[in-house]
C-alpha cells in the first residue's frame, strides 16, 4: 500500500477520505501518534522542531530499511 499524504480537501463521509484516499481509521491513529510525538517534543522543549521532525523521519526510513 503506498501512502497517500493529506491534500486539505479532507472528507468524514463514507469510510475513506475523498481527499486523500486514506481511510478515516489510518487517519486517526496517525493523528494519534503524531500528538504523542507533539506531546514527547514538548516534554523535551525542544527548540529546534524542525530537526527534530527531521529526525523522526530519518529513523523512521531507517528502521523500515531494516525490515524490508
Amino acid at each position: 500500500m503506498r501512502f497517500s499524504p493529506c491534500t486539505g480537501k479532507c472528507t468524514e463521509e463514507g469510510t475513506n477520505c475523498e481527499g486523500c484516499g486514506r481511510s478515516h481509521e489510518e487517519i486517526a491513529e496517525m493523528n494519534m501518534h503524531i500528538a504523542q510525538l507533539v506531546t514527547f517534543a514538548e516534554k523535551m522543549k525542544y527548540e529546534n522542531i524542525e530537526d527534530f521532525a527531521d529526525g523522526v523521519a530519518g529513523s523512521i526510513k531507517y528502521k523500515m530499511g531494516e525490515s524490508h
